[in-house]
């Protein structure tokens, strides 16, 4: 799609974008392959396409152009023409537009294990500029109950007095879908200790949301618990790996097994810094999708040097790394310690995403202990409007 994503993509920068909201396609029972569709533009023209409730792609304008129309089920030609007279290009470039973006859809749908989140045209150094009034995700800790061997700085768990009932987190999630929101991951605490969370992931699923869990995987050893987890329609899975436990490590073989989109975290500690080589090696031969580091303390010198030893392992893994997601000292990351000084770490919180603690109150990310309001009882515009900064 090199003509599609360059040439054509200035003269979209001036076209009048297809009107904001949330278009949905569902395959035909007869269709060879089932899949449905949730396409939710923006004002500024740019979308999110949901794909079978488990990937979000990230679209630029032209981009969401063309998934309008084949949501819309627009004939080929009448899309060539259309786009051919809006855009004064050559009806059949604008054809061929259209069918190549068609068949990576079709790639996609047909794509195991696929990544949860995919961005096109949006670079890594910059993902996040002009991101959208409504965020993509929200990081939902339901509880910040922590197993009893836990350490105890690991969830906050004087910063709340309650935790919301099942009924009234799935007012959120509702909610939130009704907002545009088509992300979520559960987590903590322990996300697992909660007796309700497979019902708070078929809710979302009921919506079409994408849904994540960011556990400590203890819990999943169990068969029982782990298929019933399997079929209630968890899209990805978030493990947060204990390299020197070996029943971590049981527990993510036993996941690694199963057939779901899993990222392996690790925290970067004194005395894994030697072992991460190996760490590296066993995630990759075990079959990791992704890995997500970061650092507990970025004053040890060793440590940062750990974290830029670890990226490049992952790198000559060829094992993709995550830098985004709800992790404890999650802005230690292998981001941070690329750009210079004067630079401001390029971010989604408080844009892209927001963390709802277990009393349903908001704030900017993981971390940033800044109330912007409470998800039961605000305007949820105001709460997304409201820059972290004021």
């Amino acid at each position: 799609m090199n003509n599609f994503f360059s040439s054509i993509t200035q003269l979209f920068k001036s076209a009048k974008p297809i009107p904001a909201g949330i278009y949905h396609f569902q395959s035909p029972t007869t269709a060879e392959y089932q899949y449905r569709l949730h396409l939710r533009v923006a004002n500024n023209g740019e979308g999110l396409l949901i794909i079978n409730a488990s990937t979000i792609l990230h679209l630029n304008q032209s981009a969401t152009e063309y998934t309008y129309h084949l949501i819309e089920e627009t004939a080929p030609k009448d899309v060539a023409r259309k786009i051919a007279n809006r855009y004064q290009i050559n009806r059949n470039d604008a054809l061929l537009d259209f069918i190549e973006l068609k068949q990576k859809i079709r790639t996609l749908l047909e794509t195991p294990d696929l990544d949860p989140v995919s961005f096109l045209d949006i670079s890594r150094e910059d993902p996040y500029v002009g991101a959208s009034a409504i965020p993509y995700r929200l990081d939902c800790a339901i509880t910040y109950q922590l197993p009893e061997k836990s350490h105890s700085e690991l969830a906050p768990v004087k910063r709340v007095d309650r935790e919301l009932s099942t009924e009234e987190w799935e007012k959120i999630i509702n909610r939130s879908w009704q907002a545009g929101i088509p992300h979520l991951i559960f987590t903590g605490g322990e996300p697992t200790i909660r007796e309700d969370l497979i019902d708070l992931i078929i809710c979302a699923e009921k919506n079409g949301q994408v849904t994540g869990l960011l556990t400590d995987g203890y819990k999943l050893i169990d068969d029982g618990f782990r298929n019933e987890l399997l079929q209630s329609g968890l899209d990805h899975l978030l493990f947060m790996l204990s390299p020197t436990d070996k029943t971590s490590w049981d527990a993510l073989k036993s996941v690694l097994d199963e057939d779901i989109h899993t990222t392996v975290h690790i925290t970067i500690k004194p005395e894994i810094t030697a072992k991460l080589p190996i760490i590296i090696a066993n995630l990759k031969k075990f079959g990791a999708n992704a890995i997500s580091i970061s650092v507990s303390s970025p004053s040890d010198p060793q440590l940062t040097q750990g974290l830029a030893k670890a990226q490049t392992l992952i790198a000559e893994a060829e094992l993709s790394l995550k830098w985004d997601i709800p992790v404890p000292y999650s802005e230690h990351n292998p981001i941070s310690i690329e750009l210079e000084t004067n630079q401001e770490l390029p971010s989604g919180n408080g844009k892209a995403w927001f963390y709802v603690e277990p009393d349903g109150d908001v704030l900017p990310a993981q971390g940033i202990n800044q109330v912007l309001g409470n998800l039961l009882d605000d305007d949820w515009e105001g709460i997304w409007h409201l820059s972290p900064e004021e």
